[in-house]
């Protein structure tokens, strides 16, 4: 067996299992389960619709890189969402199967093995755990940059010292973050763009929670905005990664899609020609559907504002939090009341039965610290009433301590 395999970590989801075990709720008080970032709201019925009208694709076995009409939807989003000429859908979009499944293959396909020296991987710290496994897996040593409150949650790029930048060969990126919700500013990229100039890796812009945000007139920006608006029309060492998941309330359709630097898209390809993981043709067709709508997607983000603006006024009053630049989390700090995060996790799902998720499952110590320790992810993913008796009970049971 691989012996990096050994190096992997439970993912935070067993940890929270393990931590809530032997826990009894009040049976009269039903669960409320805020801990996971799996939407809940309503799939759309005309993504629905495109996917049992197209059954008869079974019978047929898809390309890798997808049908023209699913690569051509994609890049015209992108052309309308980011205000951008479109991207090129033969050689600058290909579809995924979930931005999980990329986000994790793509490592594979990129870090490469050197002699004399481990090639090292760059993610946010907290992060997604697929990140770190993707690296561990390549055989890439893992750098933690830590995100932290008196930064404003956002990746410090001077705190990578020389020598690991000289090892470096892909760095993701979050944004909107997760945990976080923050949203990498113009001038972060252009410090990265320079740093990808001058070492020579790969971007990978994780963008999944892009269409969850509080201004229609200000959506998150994003990887290949950012490249453009700094002239870097060839999108040089930049791949987008993006899902329907979170957008369009899919997660179990597993469709998302790559964009990016054509040379880099090419090479994945090939890998992914090898991976076996052509998107099935009736889901390719209710994710034209899907990116060819913009009416749902409002909708959705209609959900989400009234629950942050009923939610986090109730929160915030005991813990340190606030409506973040996008996403649906609530990072909050529990140091306030004394408890360490995993107390406060196991506490407040064994008195008022609600789950959350604890900091420090989703970062390492790095630097000396762990960036997620005092702090819990609260996902408004439920439905508004139950998210409000959430925020009621969190309430209860910081009042009690």
């Amino acid at each position: 067996m691989n012996p990096n395999l050994d190096k992997l970590q439970p993912y935070p989801f067993e940890k929270l299992r393990a931590l809530l075990s032997g826990c009894h709720p009040p049976a009269d008080l039903t669960e409320i389960k805020l801990h996971i970032g799996e939407p809940q709201h309503p799939t759309p019925q005309l993504i629905k619709d495109a996917l049992t009208a197209n059954l008869a694709g079974l019978a047929s076995y898809p390309a890798t890189n997808g049908s023209d009409a699913l690569r051509q939807a994609i890049a015209a989003w992108i052309a309308r969402r980011y205000r951008l000429p479109a991207p090129d859908a033969a050689s600058q979009v290909l579809p995924v199967n979930g931005s999980r499944e990329a986000l994790f293959a793509f490592a594979q396909a990129v870090v490469a093995p050197r002699r004399h020296e481990q090639p090292v991987v760059i993610s946010p710290n907290p992060f997604y755990q697929i990140y770190e496994g993707a690296a561990l897996l390549a055989g890439a040593r893992p750098f933690y940059l830590n995100t932290l409150p008196e930064n404003d949650f956002r990746m410090d790029f001077s705190r990578v010292p020389e020598e690991v930048w000289q090892q470096t060969q892909l760095i993701y990126v979050c944004s909107p973050g997760n945990p976080t919700g923050k949203v990498m500013p113009l001038a972060d990229w252009q410090t990265l763009f320079e740093l990808s100039d001058r070492y020579g890796f790969v971007i990978a812009a994780d963008e999944c929670y892009s269409e969850i945000y509080f201004d229609e007139t200000q959506p998150p920006l994003g990887g290949l905005e950012a490249a453009r608006r700094l002239g870097r029309d060839d999108y040089k060492n930049l791949v987008m990664f993006s899902s329907l998941s979170k957008r369009s309330n899919v997660p179990g359709l597993r469709s998302g899609f790559v964009a990016g630097d054509a040379t880099i898209l090419k090479k994945f390809w090939l890998y992914r020609t090898y991976h076996g993981c052509a998107m099935s043709p009736p889901v390719q067709a209710a994710s034209i559907a899907a990116w060819n709508d913009e009416a749902h997607v409002a909708a959705n983000r209609r959900l989400y504002v009234e629950k942050f603006a009923r939610v986090t006024p109730i929160v915030a009053r005991h813990l340190r939090t606030a409506v973040p630049d996008a996403g649906f989390y609530l990072w909050a700090d529990v140091s306030p009341t004394g408890l360490s995060d995993t107390e406060f996790t196991r506490r407040l799902h064994d008195q008022y039965n609600v789950s959350v998720l604890p900091g420090s499952f989703l970062a390492r110590d790095a630097a000396g610290a762990n960036p997620g320790r005092d702090f819990v992810r609260i996902a408004l993913v439920a439905g508004l009433e139950e998210c409000q008796s959430a925020a009621e009970r969190i309430a209860a049971f910081c009042s009690s301590l």
